[in-house]
């Protein structure tokens, strides 16, 4: 206030009420921001600059690559331990989960968070899984894990009470029917849950360096008393070659995660839909007038299946499964014309395509996910029989063969099937000979019989190959093996010529298209085991 008379007096107005509104929003925000910083700091600084200087993505950075930019929505971001003393240190108790769209569809996820606890599984973490589980099957949406784990929380689970608390209270938890499709991804180690989620998902890719297993290298070499190596006990190797619970093998995590948005956009979001269908690019079909090229002269001559596989689909939709495991067949999913198909097809370049153990399950493996999910199936055959012997028996070769054979019968989905050269024996209706496709085609190049020509000859005439005669008789037991008395029998309902095999196979899937089901199979083997 001024005290010259001369000027006029100023008075100071009050200061304006506080708004309480203001004060609580205030408060609320505080609270939020310090709460949210938190759980998006995981486990601190000096963790995850050790991931990224090794090249490792943290658990949100994966997530961010999985999803389209802007999509993502969290579960639980507030989440902690169920553990008093440990809540402090738990944010999102080590699983992260939410949904987010991949090109444009709605997929729920789970990322596994090792800088919390190892990403251990514990009480609250079971929650989250549990509900991403749920809303994907009831909403109709694929799901993904991203797993890295160092397996049950300790010492939570231990003792009857935690064992009661933790262990068993969801008797679905690991229950597959295959209403939505499920992928997973092994990041790092993988003990527990993450090792169960791997093996009961459609498709699983590996980076290499990872470990997938049911506890840990320490554990083991506790339990028999010898040293044990992670790699060993459950590297890239062992599953991409030996199990075969790796679909695919790759260097790096971006890999893997554009590994499973390939696979997804491959498969529809549930299995009342059909898949996506893509445009034809560019290219598609151009090496088919030359596709005969790639079959050897010789009968018994090699080659690799594959580079038939990529002239027939559409240019480079090809996504080879379990490249490394049963190699005497190729599968994978592929398209034409862009519409998604299953590929079965043997391999002469492993094994003469002789089909083994690993070949049968690799095959029943396809079959299962293709029925599961809207997928027709082509066959291309070109295989001597089943690998006999001693061997073999002790791999339960006849339960595998019968196994992928009860597959096939249940297959509700289009099968059509395409002899390239051999067929012999009980692999001809492994193959989807007779009834066992919907429509078997066949090159002029085909052999149809139940053996070898030239064991044939041994068995049938007792000649062997330095005796007089025995290659007449093999020639006169080759003439009757070409496919076109087959097909004057209707046995097989066409032979075409190598160069028409793509048209065939796009113009036969548009005949056996679904239409009074809108594309939908029965689901028929949707409780097969994902490993068996």
């Amino acid at each position: 206030m001024s005290l010259d008379p001369a000027q006029p007096a100023v008075t100071m107005p009050d200061a304006p009420p506080t708004d309480p509104l203001d004060e609580r929003r205030l408060r609320i925000e505080r609270e939020f921001t310090a709460r949210e910083a938190r759980a998006l700091a995981m486990g601190g600084a000096k963790k995850l600059a050790t991931r990224n200087a090794n090249g490792v993505l943290d658990a949100r950075a994966r997530l961010d690559r999985l999803f389209d930019p802007g999509t993502y929505i969290e579960s639980g971001l507030f989440s902690t331990s169920a553990h008093p003393g440990d809540r402090d240190k738990s944010p999102c108790d080590g699983k992260i989960a939410g949904f987010g769209r991949i090109a444009g569809r709605m997929t729920a996820a789970v990322s596994n968070d090792f800088t919390v606890m190892g990403a251990s599984s514990g009480a609250t973490n079971g929650r989250k899984i549990a509900h991403m589980k749920r809303v994907a099957t009831e909403r109709g949406m694929p799901l993904v894990f991203l797993g890295e784990s160092s397996g049950a929380r300790m010492p939570d689970h231990m003792g009857s009470r935690g064992m009661g608390a933790l262990l068993g209270n969801d008797g679905l938890q690991y229950r597959r029917m295959r209403e939505v499709p499920w992928a997973s991804a092994t990041l790092g180690l993988s003990y527990g849950s993450a090792t169960w989620y791997a093996v009961l998902s459609d498709f699983n890719v590996m980076r290499k360096g990872a470990v997938l297993a049911v506890s840990s290298a320490l554990l083991a070499s506790l339990a028999i008393r010898e040293d044990v190596d992670p790699q060993a006990l459950g590297g890239w190797e062992l599953h991409a070659e030996i199990t075969g619970f790796a679909d695919l093998v790759v260097d790096t995590d971006e890999e893997a995660i554009e590994a499973i948005k390939r696979f997804l956009s491959y498969l529809p979001s549930h299995h009342n839909e059909e898949p996506p269908v893509a445009p034809v690019p560019a290219g598609s079909g151009a090496r088919m007038r030359d596709i005969l090229r790639l079959l050897p002269l010789s009968r018994t001559q090699v080659y690799d299946v594959r580079k038939v596989v990529r002239a027939i689909v559409d240019e480079d939709s090809y996504f080879e499964l379990k490249a490394r495991f049963g190699k005497g067949v190729t599968t994978g999913l592929a398209r034409l014309d862009g519409r998604t198909v299953g590929i079965a097809a043997n391999n002469p370049l492993y094994k003469g395509a002789a089909m083994d153990t690993d070949a049968c399950e690799k095959l029943t493996s396809l079959l299962v996910l293709c029925d599961s999910f809207n997928i027709p199936v082509v066959m291309l055959v070109d295989t001597p029989g089943f690998v006999i012997g001693t061997e073999a028996e002790k791999r339960r070769a006849p339960g595998r063969i019968m196994n992928h054979m009860n597959a096939l019968s249940l297959v509700t989905m289009p099968k059509l099937s395409v002899i390239l050269r051999k067929s012999y024996g009980q692999a001809y209706l492994n193959m989807g000979g007779g009834r066992n496709s919907d429509e078997v085609a066949a090159w002029p190049t085909a052999e149809v019989s139940f053996m070898d020509p030239a064991f044939a000859v041994r068995i049938v005439h007792g000649l062997a190959p330095d005796d007089p005669g025995f290659e007449d008789a093999v020639e006169a037991m080759n003439r009757d093996s070409e496919p076109w008395d087959m097909a004057s029998i209707y046995a097989a309902q066409a032979v075409i010529r190598p160069e028409d095999t793509r048209d065939y196979l796009i113009r036969m899937l548009d005949v056996h298209r679904l239409r009074t089901s809108h594309g939908v199979g029965q689901h028929l083997m949707r409780a097969w085991p994902t490993s068996f």
